[in-house]
């Protein structure tokens, strides 16, 4: 996944030191930003903040306020950069809750393992899922809240699986995680096949996938994924549960009950920003569409078409 980086500078001699150090770098991309140009930027949540004191014609401080004070970007890591030696100036900065404060002159070795290893720490800890290594809720709701503010036409894809509880009450919650791990590498593998590098696969948690799209032929890939799940799944049943396509499971009084294997389902919301101002309101008509895909037997997906 590619990370954008912006750097606030009026001079661009920051970016060029930045592109220069991070030439065999193709996971980051590097935007200068002026700063009467920052909530124009802000819209896009990049991954990383670098700010450029002596290149700025405003404070430092009210800047750094600025973004920590938007919504979407509260949680983007800072770096400033300064000639600025003063500690008190230095601590001033600080308590704005930027992430680090790098005095002039720039040593590209220290810059570089920073920006490195501030990325990694936030994609670790703030975005993956430990379980599956997918972008977690933040970054889910980044990328659709991204998407909406640039205007763009997109699609959401809701995917989850069906019967899955029966499943782990019977083979145990570690298997189940096996499942949900495979699941995760059928949507990534398909998704990221479609010719496009801003699609994007997510993990809300547990059994519930997201897929973001740019529009194209979601029936192709559906049918691929489904395919791929049904003959997938199977291993991970003994013999008998396969041959007779259910499992059996004692209810809280006893009884024992039939629940077919486990399927997977899709909803798919064609997405513009006329239809639609707000994730909350993708969500609400994913909801539906899943609801409907899931009242139907066996793995299956359902689109709510839009007219582009």
């Amino acid at each position: 996944m590619i990370q954008e980086i912006y750097i606030i500078d009026n001079d661009n001699e920051l970016i060029s030191k930045l592109k220069e150090i991070f030439i065999n770098e193709n996971e980051y991309n590097f935007k200068s930003v002026n700063t009467n140009e920052l909530n124009v930027a802000l819209r896009n949540i990049p991954s990383l903040i670098i700010v450029d004191e002596d290149a700025i014609d405003v404070s430092v401080v009210d800047l750094c306020n600025q973004v920590r004070q938007n919504e979407d970007n509260n949680i983007t890591p800072i770096i400033v950069i300064s000639s600025n030696k003063d500690r008190n100036h230095r601590v001033e900065v600080l308590k704005t809750d930027i992430e680090y404060f790098i005095k002039k002159p720039i040593d590209d070795e220290y810059l570089y393992y920073t920006v490195k290893n501030l990325i990694s720490l936030l994609y670790k800890n703030r975005i993956m899922s430990p379980l599956t290594g997918l972008p977690g809720n933040v970054q889910i709701q980044a990328e659709m809240k991204k998407r909406l503010l640039n205007n763009e036409r997109f699609a959401m894809l809701y995917v989850d699986l069906d019967n899955f509880k029966a499943y782990n009450d019977v083979y145990g919650f570690a298997n189940g995680d096996e499942i949900i791990k495979f699941t995760a590498r059928i949507l990534s593998k398909n998704i990221h096949q479609i010719e496009d590098s801003d699609n994007f696969v997510g993990h809300i948690g547990g059994d519930d996938f997201v897929a973001i799209v740019s529009p194209t032929d979601y029936d192709k890939v559906c049918q691929q994924m489904i395919i791929e799940f049904d003959e997938g799944a199977k291993g991970f049943y003994n013999d008998i549960d396969v041959e007779r396509g259910v499992v059996e499971v004692a209810n809280r009084k006893g009884i024992i009950e039939q629940f077919p294997l486990t399927t997977i389902s899709i909803a798919v919301v064609e997405v513009d920003s006329e239809t639609y101002k707000s994730t909350l309101e993708i969500g609400e008509i994913g909801a539906q569409v899943k609801h409907r895909a899931k009242t139907i037997m066996g793995s299956t997906y359902v689109i709510n078409r839009r007219k582009f």
